[in-house]
């Protein structure tokens, strides 16, 4: 595949119900337009108007997909075949999101476009040898796809060259179903496929147990509203791992969650292969300046990031996120839209 593009612009794919545009800064969605029961069309992601402004500071993490490995690893330290890996320390004591400079905050190349019916860009990234801290070089790809009038899939996959390596990719973009400027989603109505999580001690580390969600504050296995039990979650909101149990698939994908805001109807269902999701309610956005004068608050937005559990490198009872050399790393989501 040859390189189509290889600085940071913005491209947009559109099948005449979904329009979304993304940038190959970081593979980052942002922007997504979709219709409501009267077929009043918003956009529906938090971000913001220029690239400039994501090169500048996306602290937040809007839109993006983070690696080589999302998430928390403890201390920013793991061992792999007797060898000792030290990361940034970027989130109080732990490595977050893949360090300092994570894939969130490169340029990636465009490799492939198409048209048509179903509309897709793939990006392409190569991370080398001991970037941030990480052992081998990896080669990533991220396509993003209109596969139907409902329907946008991602396909992740990175292929390690030489080395044994930990990887865990996420999409990070944040949800507003009214609106990415309508305010908070305290009340949309969200139904998460799992019936435990992996509780985190006080610096949102896993402790390695699994709980049930079941008569907690954190239990979505039948859809509530985020804001019914928000105040009972120990610190500002939700931030947690969901263990994904659920039967259901589609497309070879297991149902992760579904999302509903009901002012306007829309309604977000998603599926992916990943074995945890975290979910998050924008905990520490504050006062972040977004798109069209929008002015981001707490609770404006929420996250479903698809996921290999955090710290897993660290903790041998989860599903491993290493991978060896020539096997390849594949994760899959599907966003699928709908308004009734």
């Amino acid at each position: 595949m040859s390189t189509v593009a290889s600085k940071a612009e913005l491209f947009e794919l559109n099948n005449g119900t979904i329009r979304v545009i993304v940038t190959n800064y970081g593979a980052t969605i942002t922007s997504l337009f979709v219709p409501d029961k009267n077929g009043k069309v918003a956009d529906v992601v938090l971000g913001f108007d220029s690239i400039e402004s994501y090169v500048k500071g996306n602290e937040a993490f809007f839109g993006c997909i983070v690696g080589r490995v999302a998430n928390r690893i403890k201390e920013g330290k793991f061992n792999l075949n007797g060898v000792d890996y030290s990361l940034a320390v970027n989130n109080g004591p732990n490595s977050l999101h893949g360090g300092n400079k994570g894939f969130d905050k490169v340029v990636w190349d465009v490799v492939e476009r198409k048209d048509g019916e179903k509309p897709s860009i793939t990006f392409k990234y190569e991370s080398h040898d001991g970037e941030e801290g990480y052992p081998g070089d990896v080669i990533v790809t991220a396509t993003y796809t209109l596969t139907s009038s409902k329907t946008m899939r991602l396909d992740m996959e990175a292929v390690p060259k030489n080395k044994i390596t930990p990887i865990n990719l996420a999409q990070h973009t944040y949800w507003n179903l009214a609106g990415h400027n309508s305010g908070n989603v305290l009340e949309h109505l969200v139904q998460i496929s799992g019936s435990q999580i992996t509780p985190v001690d006080e610096n949102s580390i896993p402790t390695g147990e699994l709980l049930p969600v079941k008569g907690t504050a954190f239990d979505f296995t039948s859809e509530k509203k985020v804001g019914s039990s928000i105040k009972e979650v120990p610190g500002l909101g939700y931030d947690h791992n969901y263990v994904l149990d659920s039967e259901e698939k589609k497309e070879g994908l297991k149902h992760v969650a579904k999302v509903k805001d009901p002012s306007s109807s829309r309604m977000l269902n998603l599926w992916a292969d990943a074995p945890g999701v975290q979910f998050y309610t924008a905990n520490y956005v504050n006062g972040i300046a977004g798109k069209g004068g929008a002015v981001y608050e707490k609770h404006s937005g929420l996250c479903l990031k698809t996921q290999g559990f955090p710290n897993a490198i660290n903790q041998p009872n989860f599903p491993s996120v290493v991978v060896l050399p020539a096997d390849k790393y594949k994760h899959s989501m599907l966003f699928e839209f709908s308004a009734e």
